[in-house]
């Protein structure tokens, strides 16, 4: 089976609102895996993988942000098909 991997930055008021944390709950709630960390600049970075239409439905949550977060872009840095093989957990990234 081929997944759906992207990377974006999320841009806004999204550092100190509990954005990582949320987004990590609704990866979990989808079945997505990869990861979401801050960045230096503010903005919040996140790579996920998962099925086509779970990754949709994860692009507008990300769009929207959870309650508190302000978000202003989504930059869609990178779109590519993987092979599930490689799907794992989603985590929160410290580094």
């Amino acid at each position: 089976m081929k997944v759906e991997e992207i990377h974006i930055f999320v841009r806004g008021c999204v550092q100190g609102v509990g954005f990582r944390y949320s987004t990590l709950r609704k990866a979990q709630s989808l079945g997505i895996g990869g990861w979401v960390r801050n960045t230096d600049d503010g903005k919040v970075e996140i790579t996920a993988h998962g099925e086509s239409t779970l990754i949709e439905t994860f692009l507008r949550w990300c769009n929207e942000g959870p309650r508190g977060a302000t978000v202003e872009a989504v930059e869609l840095v990178k779109r590519k098909t993987i092979e599930a093989s490689v799907l794992k957990s989603f985590e929160i990234r410290y580094d």
